[in-house]
């Protein structure tokens, strides 16, 4: 009878343990495909307000779409229309930068980087052909 009392709490941890497995399963895949997502996400759109510039373009929440005239802490002056009108928004208001500058930053070093190794290749093609050539005398 011993036996039967002392089984029972063993199986109760091991079914508990089974119940909550899935659950922190679930949880794990949820944190994969939903909130890491969405986090970097606000990250992005968090470095794209603060690296608005006067003169780029942009477009509002709202739909409005201006040029920046004015850069302040939380606000942006932009102008808008074929009569110049000025309206201020909140940054947070920014849904869109159009004149994206680290994305023409980050051509310019690929460019760069893809013109050093060519170099890099060439050079170490005309050292291939020395050494080739001085293999043949």
């Amino acid at each position: 009878m011993s036996t039967v009392l002392s089984a029972a709490p063993q199986q109760t941890t091991a079914s508990m343990l089974v119940t909550f497995v899935p659950l922190v399963l679930i949880i794990v895949v949820f944190y994969f495909l939903l909130i890491r997502p969405q986090r970097k996400k606000d990250k992005e759109d968090a470095m794209m307000r603060n690296n608005i510039q006067i003169g780029d373009e942009i477009v509002t929440a709202g739909g409005i779409i201006g040029i920046v005239f004015s850069v302040k802490d939380d606000t942006l002056v932009v102008e808008t229309g074929g009569d110049r009108s000025k309206i201020r928004i909140k940054k947070w208001a920014v849904s869109q930068n159009l004149t994206v500058h680290e994305q023409q930053a980050a051509a310019a070093a690929a460019a760069k980087e893809a013109k050093s190794s060519a170099k890099k290749i060439k050079k170490d093609a005309s050292k291939s052909d020395d050494v080739q050539n001085y293999i043949e005398k």
